[in-house]
């Protein structure tokens, strides 16, 4: 049975997933008026053929059977349900309490799936992103919304990262690839709206593959012609998704889909309450193969609507529980096996809070891993920690104590949008989150960041400098390392949040990038980083090093005892490239400089 909605040349065939309901509806709206019409049970499923229905038809659906949460069952023909596999809304979704009212009819609140005529699926090419290249990580709203050179019409949205001013950006700073944030419609989180707060990430989606009106108002088609603008300037597209929760939360939150319709796609303990190794208030039950389905069938879905090159998995640790975390998941393995799927570029975030929730370089071996021990080794080193030149050492040549031969997996960042901005980790020794209404309990405690200011100081010019300097060290760093690195947005030309590391809920200016302000000297230093390190990708490939020559910042070999110095201030480590190339790269803390060099190799 194929979940969603079919045209035909005399109608539409509509289909749900609804395991345990004893009726299930298909609501159509004309206006504000609603037909309701019996659905028929097939299986796991209800369908309907309504003749005549043609593109544009809004919908949902209403599901009948036993109101008991504490066995599981939610089933109230009161809630408005949107399609799992609806892909085009008619609005965005505004949380209300009465989403989570039992009896409460919720028909004026929840936004209508639009029944859309799809293509037959594009022919996706090869992705041009290699392992080794520059990932830029953008808030599609927030990227857009200052920006002076886009038309207003297209500011905050995913048409305006088409415009000419924003390729111009992204080539200036030779990225290889744009990693887009959520794009797929979501609700706030419901204590958002008594703090006057909006959410502004996005992680937190009702069904997987709609997207959201307010980012994508051209809705698939101008998701797809941005794609193909940017694949024809040689940048590959990323999607950011959400797939281990929704945003109907705990078992107080709203009922909007797959609660009311088979909440048997929620996992749950042995004592039949709801998991949340996510900690949003519940977590998609990857063990069941329908919810699989409905993942992959996401993935497909944005390749062949879109031709999207790769995917970054959020909580990815959740895809491959059964409970337990298994590296042998069938997720992977149907990936793995899909002609439409195999070649895409694959990015887990590899934990969750759950039980052995950290699984750091335990995914498959054509997978990319977001590497947080890199962001906090090379802060720990720049910030001055002892003993920690070794490891910086490990973290800039791949990681090789993470990942396994023959190549390295990962993704170094030095910031990403959760936590300190790179501004802000040379500028604040702790969060300052007073602003999203949890007191400052909220966010990571441990940013391995630093006030480089001196106490009482008066001279803002030298605080300035001095933060300029490892703002500088701690790019270069980056840009010298081995394996795929990824850039957050505004991070090259010096934005901050004011300190706040967790700024979720902060749709206003502090997200926003604001161009007026951009430092246009620490741009154009990122700017010569990444065309120095394309032009010499023997620095970047993922490859381990066979063989390198590693000496103090004297010019002495290193021995194990330097390394185990804890006042290491630094090293220089020389390879040969495959181009006869000598590759050089030297790290000084004291001076608080990284560079590389390149020289031909005169033996």
């Amino acid at each position: 049975m194929e979940p969603g909605v079919s045209l035909t040349a005399d109608g539409a065939s509509f289909s749900v997933l609804a395991r345990d309901a004893t009726e299930v509806e298909l609501c159509l709206f004309t206006g504000e008026r609603e037909t309701r019409l019996p659905m028929q049970k097939d299986g796991d499923f209800f369908t309907y053929f309504a003749a005549g229905v043609m593109e544009g038809q809004r919908y949902g659906y209403r599901a009948h059977g036993p109101y008991r949460p504490a066995d599981g069952l939610h089933f109230d023909p009161a809630k408005l349900l949107v399609d799992p596999y609806a892909v085009t809304l008619d609005r965005r979704f505004a949380y209300n309490t009465r989403l989570a009212t039992f009896g409460t009819d919720t028909a004026p609140l929840v936004p209508k799936a639009i029944v859309t005529r799809l293509d037959a699926g594009l022919l996706p090419e090869p992705p041009k992103f290699r392992p080794g290249g520059l990932i830029y990580e953008l808030n599609v709203r927030a990227f857009s919304l200052l920006h002076p050179d886009i038309p207003e019409d297209l500011r905050g949205t995913v048409a305006a990262l088409a415009h000419p001013a924003a390729i111009a950006h992204f080539k200036k700073l030779s990225v290889n690839a744009v990693e887009l944030m959520p794009i797929v419609a979501w609700i706030d989180e419901r204590h958002l709206a008594s703090l006057g707060l909006r959410n502004a990430w996005g992680y937190n989606p009702v069904v997987p593959m709609a997207l959201d009106p307010g980012l994508a108002p051209g809705g698939i088609a101008e998701l797809r012609q941005s794609v193909k603008t940017l694949q024809e300037n040689n940048i590959s597209v990323i999607l950011d998704l959400v797939l281990n929760h929704t945003g109907e939360s705990d078992l107080e939150g709203p009922t909007l889909s797959l609660r009311g319709l088979d909440n048997r796609c929620y996992a749950k303990d042995a004592t039949g309450d709801l998991r949340n190794d996510t900690g949003t208030g519940n977590m998609l039950d990857s063990a069941d193969a329908h919810v699989r389905r409905m993942m992959l069938d996401t993935l497909r879905h944005f390749v062949r609507q879109a031709r999207i090159d790769g995917f970054r998995f959020d909580l990815a640790t959740i895809l491959a529980r059964g409970p337990d975390f298994d590296s042998q998941a069938p997720i992977f393995a149907e990936i793995a096996a899909d002609p439409i799927l195999q070649d895409r570029l694959m990015i887990a975030e590899p934990w969750d809070i759950g039980a052995d929730g950290y699984q750091l370089g335990q995914f498959p071996q054509n997978w990319l891993e977001w590497n947080d021990r890199y962001r906090d080794d090379v802060r720990r080193f720049w910030r001055g920690d002892p003993d920690t030149a070794g490891v910086l050492a490990t973290r800039m040549m791949g990681s090789s104590d993470i990942f396994k031969e023959p190549a390295t997996r990962t993704v170094n960042f030095l910031a990403s949008h959760d936590g300190f901005t790179l501004a802000d980790t040379v500028s604040y020794e702790t969060r300052h989150n007073e602003l999203n209404g949890e007191a400052n309990r909220d966010g990571q405690a441990e940013n391995f960041s630093w006030n480089n200011g001196v106490e009482g100081e008066t001279e803002e010019l030298d605080v300035a400098i001095r933060r300029q300097k490892d703002v500088r060290a701690l790019l270069a760093t980056l840009f010298a390392s081995r394996g795929t690195i990824q850039l957050t947005a505004g991070d090259e030309f010096g934005r901050t949040q004011k300190g706040n590391n967790n700024a979720y809920a902060q749709d206003n200016p502090i997200t926003w990038l604001d161009w007026s302000c951009r430092n246009l000297e620490l741009e154009n230093f990122v700017a010569a980083l990444a065309k120095k390190r394309w032009e010499n990708f023997a620095v970047a490939g993922p490859g381990f090093l066979s063989s390198a020559t590693w000496r103090d910042l004297d010019g002495e070999a290193m021995t194990d005892t330097k390394w185990r110095e804890k006042d290491l201030e630094g090293f220089v480590v020389e390879f040969r490239s495959e181009a006869g190339k000598i590759i050089s790269i030297r790290v000084d803390r004291a001076a608080r400089r990284c560079e590389f060099s390149t020289t031909a190799d005169k033996s």
